[in-house]
């Protein structure tokens, strides 16, 4: 084997094939929930729900709490999501997409300052509280928690949120050991980029006078 490829992918030496194939098909389908994300589409929810699935799965048999925890509140608010995307908010229109209110701001904080409380609390009873890495999930966690919430209310600032928590999990993950994760929350960051441009441009045309 290169050297390059030893330093990506030796960790994968000790896993079983099972449970490599699950990781890439969660892979997969998460960066395909991300795109439909990015295109306003409805699909963002059943595919993001096969790829957490998944992932609570892998996660939870690596002992992975956070992101366990991440991937299950990820599900549950898909379901949420689904449901307010489809919405009809008159005869003819569904919820569009739309800027943060000061109300769904100070939620965001509850959310954002509740997670750090509850993750840590979980880390602490599972003494899994170990590491610099169990602060860092912690955070990205809560960051992660408030993107989903917005997105799943159709907000533009989500994306704001993915992005930070993506720079941030591409090399947590990689020291993790899980290189193909790290590479999705890469392709995460840039799709979410275009994502917030593309809202962005959806909701300043909405507010050109017909």
């Amino acid at each position: 084997m290169s050297p390059i490829f030893d330093f990506f992918f030796e960790q994968y030496s000790g896993y079983e094939t099972s449970d490599i194939a699950l990781e890439i098909i969660a892979v997969i389908f998460g960066f395909l929930s991300v795109w439909y994300s990015k295109q306003n589409k409805i699909f963002v929810f059943p595919t993001g729900m096969i790829s957490t699935i998944i992932f609570v799965y892998l996660l939870y048999k690596w002992e992975l709490l956070g992101d366990m925890m991440i991937n299950a509140y990820y599900f549950i608010m898909s379901v949420y999501g689904w449901y307010i995307w489809t919405r009809k908010i008159d005869e003819t229109h569904v919820t569009p997409i739309s800027v943060t209110t000061i109300k769904e701001k100070v939620i965001s904080i509850f959310i954002f300052l509740g997670t750090l409380l509850f993750v840590f609390l979980v880390y602490k009873t599972f003494d899994k509280w170990t590491s610099w890495v169990a602060y860092i999930d912690t955070l990205t966690t809560a960051i992660f928690f408030v993107g989903m919430w917005l997105m799943a209310r159709r907000k533009l600032e989500n994306w704001i949120f993915w992005i930070v928590g993506d720079l941030i999990s591409v090399p947590l993950y990689f020291y993790k050991g899980f290189t193909f994760t790290s590479f999705q929350y890469l392709g995460f960051t840039v799709i979410a980029i275009f994502g917030y441009l593309s809202w962005k441009k959806n909701i300043n045309k909405n507010l050109q006078p017909v």
